[in-house]
This record gives structure tokens, C-alpha cells and sequence, in this order.
């Protein structure tokens, strides 16, 4: 949960990098608030509203973690542009975020295997 607020509070910060675990913690915790206000629309009959403002809120900071993710694995932040693509950007996109992290420091210090210290 923690890189889940990491990632909120670093909205606007696309220098950098992200390792694969911030940046899956945050893409299925955010999947998972949106297919919760679907949810409640559709069983509930309540209104969408709060997901649609909920999913304007976090499109900054998705893309700031998708660009140091991208950044993490020796992409440019352009890369993100990938998902504009028609049918398949989306999933090259989510392809390129899956791959390893790179040694390269580029974009900042390699973040290796370490552990963070709320882990411990």
C-alpha cells in the first residue's frame, strides 16, 4: 500500500525511476478502486461521478509512475506514447512497464534488490 501513496505523493515527478514493485503495487490498486465505483454503479444504481473525478484525479499521477517505470527499464518517458496506439498500445505499453529493470543510471540509481525499510 505504500507505493500505492509513494506514487500519489510523487503526482507530478517524472524524473527518475520506479521499480516493477511500485509500479505494479500502484496499477492494481488503482484498477482495483476503479472496478470498485463501476461495481457500486452497476449494483447499486449510484452514481459514476465519484469514479469518473476519481479517474481525473489519477491520470497525472499514472502517467508520472508509467514514465520512471519506463525510465526504470533504460526507456525514454516518451515511450508513453506507445499507448495511444489503437488496439494494442495499452498492452505494449503495460509489456514494456513488465520488463526487468535496467543497470543503466540514466535515470537515477540502479534500485537493485533492496528491501525498503517499512518491509523489514
Amino acid at each position: 500500500m505504500h507505493y500505492y501513496i509513494d506514487a500519489l505523493r510523487k503526482y507530478a515527478t517524472f524524473r527518475g525511476r520506479a521499480t516493477r514493485a511500485e509500479y505494479w503495487t500502484f496499477w492494481l490498486i488503482d484498477t482495483a478502486i476503479v472496478i470498485a465505483f463501476i461495481a457500486t454503479e452497476q449494483f447499486l444504481g449510484l452514481s459514476l461521478i465519484p469514479g469518473y473525478i476519481y479517474v481525473i484525479a489519477t491520470v497525472l499521477p499514472t502517467w508520472a509512475v508509467t514514465v520512471r517505470r519506463l525510465h526504470d527499464t533504460g526507456r525514454s518517458g516518451w515511450v508513453i506514447l506507445v499507448g495511444l496506439i489503437p488496439g494494442i498500445g495499452g498492452i505494449a505499453l503495460l509489456l514494456l512497464c513488465a520488463l526487468e529493470s535496467s543497470t543503466d543510471e540514466s535515470y537515477g540509481p540502479y534500485p537493485g534488490t533492496t528491501l525498503p525499510l517499512s518491509a523489514i
